[in-house]
């Protein structure tokens, strides 16, 4: 089966699920993931990448293909890889997050 990108974050209906961003179901989430994405949503940036360490894969696709058209960036992240296999990418997407004004605090002191 292929898979095309505008495919999975094309247009559909909401379903019987609403759409929550935070929802720990996938059937919310995922709807969410993609009309965040679709509006260029920079703000669900945050959620994104703390859905890359969901335990559902089908939530980590939809957050890095999300985090990728968002920012153009996916710090090598593979969302079949096993959790520790994920963890460096993880780690480079939280520092990328972090507040460049912390950095800057931390190195005067």
């Amino acid at each position: 089966m292929c898979w095309s990108l505008s495919a999975l974050f094309g247009c559909g209906g909401a379903g019987p699920h609403a759409k929550s961003l935070t929802d720990s179901d996938p059937a919310s989430k995922i709807p969410a993931i993609k009309q965040k994405v679709r509006q260029k949503d920079l703000e669900s940036v945050g959620q994104l990448v703390k859905d890359l360490e969901s335990d559902d894969p089908a939530v980590r696709f939809y957050a890095i293909e999300g985090l990728r058209r968002l920012t153009g960036e996916t710090y090598e992240y593979r969302y079949y890889e096993s959790e520790d296999q994920r963890k460096l990418a993880v780690e480079k997407w939280k520092r990328w997050m972090s507040p460049k004004s912390s950095e800057a605090d931390s190195a005067k002191h």
